[in-house]
């Protein structure tokens, strides 16, 4: 079957009795330029260990093998996953996993330290998929994913927009965020209701330690739980360890060169670093 023939497609899943499931976020990509855009674009090599999540029918899967790469592919859908490798042709370099990738052992499976994940993640939990791999400890060093538009460029947004929040700035501690290319819904299968974007993500070196990267993830998360508040005023009646009274919290800010009167939006992530490190120097309260 060519996977990128939309009548194929949909002639393969009448035939199999297969409705594509829209809570599991099965659309299938059918667009053979963007495919070909978004494996070139990872940079996809012979001999790479490549990770995917959410296959579906498998046409990246077929991309990622072409290459050369062995993939393992971890398909929710007990549907998908039990044809995938037989559609396939069986072939030495896929694996592929029946599983719910937000309830893997992570330490296990990237134990197997992977070059890079592919994915056309699914639109429903895709943000939360992509978050629990990319910020483990063994995470692969480059994503190259296909999401929905608006979450792309919450990924990618500089600070003070709008679309600046919590994700990006937790994938921007580690990762260079680069929008690669915008997917129109007609090259999805069924047809989504909105556009989607390739991204891709290149780990940078990040300098904070353990104990420095705590505080960051405790301040960002509370921030923007608040966005709309003033962080000196939201920090001084927020819960312990980060609540503090007006003279610590007028130190801290003094010691990592921010106005407590910014807001979460408007903060870089080199200035989320810097108040993160102030926290952790002055220790709990």
């Amino acid at each position: 079957m060519n996977l990128t023939s939309p009548s194929q497609v949909k002639a393969w899943c009448i035939e199999n009795g297969f409705h594509p499931n829209k809570t599991l976020g099965q659309n299938f990509l059918i667009d053979r330029n963007i495919l070909d855009a978004m494996v070139d674009a990872a940079g996809v090599q012979a001999g790479q260990r490549i990770l995917e999540v959410g296959p579906g029918l498998g046409v990246l899967t077929e991309a990622l093998l072409e290459r050369g790469a062995r993939v393992t592919a971890i398909e929710k859908d007990g549907r998908l996953a039990a044809r995938l490798a037989e559609a396939l042709g069986s072939p030495d370099a896929l694996r592929v996993m029946e599983a719910d990738a937000l309830e893997l052992d992570l330490d296990t499976l990237l134990a197997e330290e992977f070059d890079a994940c592919v994915s056309n993640l699914p639109y429903s939990v895709g943000t939360r998929i992509l978050l629990d791999f990319a910020l483990h400890a063994r995470a692969p060093r480059r994503f190259m994913v296909l999401v929905q538009t608006e979450v792309a460029e919450r990924f990618a947004a500089p600070p003070g927009v709008e679309a600046r929040g919590q994700a990006g700035v937790w994938l921007q501690l580690d990762y260079d965020v680069t929008l690669v290319r915008a997917v129109k819904a007609s090259c999805f299968w069924p047809r989504p209701e909105v556009g989607s974007t390739i991204v891709r993500l290149d780990r940078h070196p990040c300098a904070l330690s353990a104990d420095e990267r705590r505080w960051f993830f405790e301040l960002t998360r509370y921030a923007f739980m608040h966005r709309r508040k003033q962080l000196g005023a939201l920090l001084r009646k927020a819960p312990e360890p980060l609540g503090r009274p007006d003279e610590a919290l007028a130190a801290l800010f003094a010691t990592a060169g921010l106005d407590p009167q910014a807001r979460a939006e408007q903060l870089g992530n080199v200035q989320w670093q810097s108040l993160a490190c102030a926290f952790a120097a002055a220790g709990a309260r």
